[in-house]
């Protein structure tokens, strides 16, 4: 057996944690990712670092483009050709699944790390039923035979609460809504009770309501399972409803970085607080004038147009000739743990 497969095998191993706080399920140190097309090389991530608690729901918050869904699949080393990882390491209770080969890293996909993919329509198979597919991993992963994976496939949709499961299991994804296709990639994704799942986007294309059903539904599936939830939104408000801490992205690099009640409540990022500028207000009495709406100018760089400084430069109201030459260090300029990149600050030259 191979050391990298010995890993995989290992990675339920607890890590060590100090007294009192939680262990660290996975470690994100220095990612960098880089796209190579007609000669040219584009680094889409640059020196990303995060740590998620066993338990606690860290979100990834930016724009479309910023890099959040491209970190995810680095993560799950899905990474789409000509993508590849430039440097950095990934570690899963201590094991690091760059050193994975694919077959150890494919025991670890939907086992210990699982994913729900943005878009459930195209993520699910139209040609098997829901049943099958939940039973799948159950089957890889934990060796059980048909009829147990199927029995299995029907708790997994009753507690994602999709109504007569045992007649549901055999339905087919477009036999089904948005909401409970969403349901069911989330039956998918913790059906081998993952240490860690990633939700790309999880509300993408819901109506509201169907939005608050699936954000009850994640935080009650964590509670009752102990995971650890990394969510990936642009959304604010879901970011003040669900995360306990926040990576604020822009340009493939993080500008941000805290406790989620310190960051919205108290932004130090200039983007971060165009982004929470932008959040309507909904306490205002009805008789109040409504300003309109702050908004950011301009449009995220592309990954071939950043440049070596700040890539916020071009956007940002307060940039100074410095920003634009060199990114500042990510380091605290608030309370502990509360972390900013950006030269505004005196602790980060």
């Amino acid at each position: 057996m191979t050391a990298a497969r010995e890993a995989a095998m290992d990675i339920a191993g607890d890590a060590p944690a100090s007294a009192g706080a939680p262990a660290t399920v996975l470690q994100v140190e220095d990612l960098s990712l880089e796209f190579r097309a007609r000669g040219r090389s584009a680094e889409v991530l640059s020196c990303v670092s995060f740590a998620l608690r066993a338990g606690e729901t860290l979100c990834l918050v930016g724009e479309s483009g910023c890099g959040k869904s491209m970190t995810a699949l680095a993560i799950m080393r899905l990474v789409p050709p000509p993508g590849r990882i430039g440097g950095g390491r990934v570690r899963l209770r201590g094991a690091d699944l760059a050193s994975l080969d694919e077959a150890a890293m494919r025991r670890v996909r939907g086992n210990h790390l699982s994913m729900i993919f943005q878009e459930p329509m195209t993520a699910l198979n139209p040609v098997y039923t829901v049943g099958e597919q939940i039973a799948e991993p159950l089957r890889l992963h934990q060796g059980l035979d048909r009829r147990q994976a199927r029995e299995r496939a029907v708790e997994m949709l009753r507690s994602v609460g999709i109504p007569l499961p045992e007649r549901r299991v055999d339905d087919y994804p477009h036999q089904m809504s948005g909401g409970m296709r969403q349901r069911v990639m989330i039956a998918i994704a913790l059906a081998c009770d993952p240490e860690v799942l990633i939700a790309d986007e999880p509300t993408t294309a819901l109506d509201v309501t169907v939005q608050a059903q699936i954000f009850d539904l994640l935080r009650e599936q964590q509670a009752r399972r102990g995971t650890a939830v990394l969510l990936i939104t642009h959304d604010m408000g879901a970011v003040s409803e669900m995360a306990d801490r926040v990576v604020v992205m822009y340009g493939g690099r993080v500008v941000e970085q805290g406790a989620a009640g310190e960051v919205l409540s108290r932004p130090l990022h200039p983007y971060t607080r165009g982004l929470i500028a932008c959040l309507p207000e909904l306490d205002r009495a009805p008789g109040d004038l409504r300003p309109d709406l702050p908004e950011i100018p301009g449009v995220v760089p592309s990954i071939w147009d950043r440049g070596e400084g700040c890539p916020f430069f071009d956007r940002c109201g307060q940039a100074m000739p410095r920003c634009r030459g060199a990114f500042p260090p990510l380091a605290q300029a608030g309370a502990r743990g509360h972390d900013v990149a950006c030269w505004l600050y005196p602790e980060t030259t």
